[in-house]
């Protein structure tokens, strides 16, 4: 069992903290926040009873008055609940309340909002590689993942392979999100054919044999619960033609291996080339949400084909940051990050590669992934 002290930071007040299963919201809680009150609703009985009556909250915590804090675990189950954590917060007795979710879809239908701003928004992901410290494999990780659900079992393979399963079984299933299961695990399988690349619903839509439509609906439900990322065009001060399409992206390296279908015409360099580029990917996004300052990720990509993989914005820093499998860096490798500094002189530019040695060539670092990766802390500089 791995003992990591995570990054993620507890707030004061009231605060929603969302993450996909197996990221260890449950486990911080209750480390954290020893003495607090837990209302679990992955317990049947707890969420039956919640479900039938969302007051039965408001009895709780006036039993337990003299607490301070209260944890609502996987609140989207309940989403009523919402409304009587709103009235008890108005009561102003300093009460504070915890509440996680692995599904924002209930809570987007009922409205995060309705605790009217009363509360902040955070989010916890996979490990980070700095966080793991000298328990960091970096081979591992690009088969395995980062879940601390997954790394801390004897058997991380087996565990992986059912993390899906039991995603469709206890979100997609029970909630009723579909109405064809075997239809949704062929989509699945299709999608991931799509890792860090532009949708095309067209051609998903055709791999499965249903509509654009049904597609498009089936890829918000992966993103409504948190274990798919869109990732938007960077196109501020656009000086260019520029794709639309956002890219897509499952939200851990392992779980993209998983669900990956491989057969003897695929070429496994290729897809551990995307395995590569997704651990970039959890990486950047867990730095920017656990640093103080706020950031976005995006990508960029012009309609004649010059790109970059990852593009930052914002308070945290502007950087246009390019992946690649290969050991060494060819001129060719360089040409989408000297192009986009020909629009955004700002930025800074970095190719992360397989190579063993930190090199500058011209304006870009060139920084081995396996150092970035550990190098890369909440509120340092990328750079530094």
């Amino acid at each position: 069992m791995l003992n990591i002290s995570r990054f993620f930071n507890a707030a004061k007040g009231n605060y929603f903290i969302f993450g996909p299963r197996g990221t260890g919201k449950s486990t911080f809680l209750s480390e954290y926040y020893k003495e607090a009150v837990l209302v679990n609703l992955l317990d049947p009985e707890a969420l039956r009873s919640y479900q039938a009556s969302p007051n039965r909250l408001k009895e709780l915590v006036l039993a337990h008055s003299q607490q301070k804090t209260f944890i609502i675990d996987e609140v989207q189950k309940a989403p009523a609940l919402l409304s009587v954590i709103h009235e008890l917060i108005e009561q102003k007795r300093g009460w504070q309340f915890i509440l996680t979710g692995s599904s924002a879809r209930k809570l987007k239908q009922t409205g995060v909002d309705l605790l009217g701003g009363r509360a902040q928004v955070k989010y916890m992901h996979p490990f980070m590689a700095s966080e793991l410290k000298n328990h960091f494999d970096f081979s591992k990780s690009l088969q395995l993942g980062m879940l601390p659900l997954v790394l801390n079992t004897d058997n991380p393979k087996d565990h992986l392979k059912a993390y899906i399963a039991l995603y469709i079984r206890e979100e997609v299933m029970i909630e009723g999100l579909v109405r064809r299961v075997e239809q949704f695990n062929l989509f699945l399988e299709a999608v991931s054919l799509s890792q860090a690349s532009p949708l095309n619903y067209s051609n998903i839509a055709a791999d499965c044999g249903i509509s654009n439509k049904t597609v498009e609906n089936y890829v918000n439900i992966l993103e409504d619960l948190l274990i798919a990322v869109r990732l938007p065009v960077f196109s501020k001060r656009a000086k260019r033609s520029l794709m639309k399409t956002s890219k897509f992206y499952y939200f851990d390296a392992g779980v993209f291996q998983s669900i990956r279908p491989k057969g003897p015409l695929d070429d496994i360099s290729a897809i551990n080339g995307l395995g590569l580029e997704t651990l970039v990917l959890q990486h950047l996004r867990a730095w920017i949400d656990y640093s103080d300052l706020e950031g976005k990720l995006y990508y960029w990509q012009t309609r004649s084909g010059l790109e970059v993989d990852f593009v930052i914005y914002g308070e945290c820093g502007f950087y246009a940051i390019e992946v690649k499998a290969a050991k060494d860096v060819k001129p060719r490798d360089l040409r989408g990050l000297y192009e986009f500094q020909k629009d955004y002189p700002e930025a800074k530019l970095l190719i992360l590669y397989m190579g063993k040695e930190r090199r500058k060539i011209n304006d870009i670092l060139c920084m081995p992934i396996p150092e970035f990766l550990m190098q890369l802390v909440p509120n340092k500089m990328i750079d530094s």
